[in-house]
């Protein structure tokens, strides 16, 4: 099943309170809650864009597909990139358990990728 799925989204980029950040961006109460929830399965095409223009993301990272127990997946099945395993953890609470010089080459190293 394809689901739209915001809780990566919201975990990696320190979200804490969805609701509340999306409604404050122009988004209604009613789709901010049934998006957050899972429970949107229709989304228009100006949403999916307002929805990637505010997290810089592409539509696939607002996606989760999970299979049906009857699916054999194979390997190269173009959803299987869409089926997400692993989850994102807490950025911050992973930086948060760094040492000063460790977050320095952290730094580092996110500056020198996102100048790529």
């Amino acid at each position: 099943m394809l689901a739209f799925s915001l809780k990566r989204i919201f975990a990696a980029r320190g979200i804490e309170k969805p609701f509340t950040y999306m409604v404050r961006r122009g988004f209604s109460d009613n789709f901010a809650t049934a998006i957050i929830n899972g429970r949107k399965h229709q989304v228009n095409l100006r949403e999916v864009e307002r929805l990637c223009e505010l997290f810089r993301c592409t539509p696939n990272d607002l996606l989760e597909w999970t299979p049906s127990a009857e699916q054999a997946i194979q390997k190269d099945h173009p959803l299987k990139p869409l089926e997400r395993v692993e989850k994102v953890a807490q950025l911050n609470q992973l930086i948060n358990t760094a040492s000063m010089d460790r977050l320095e080459q952290i730094e580092a190293i996110v500056k020198r990728e996102l100048a790529e």
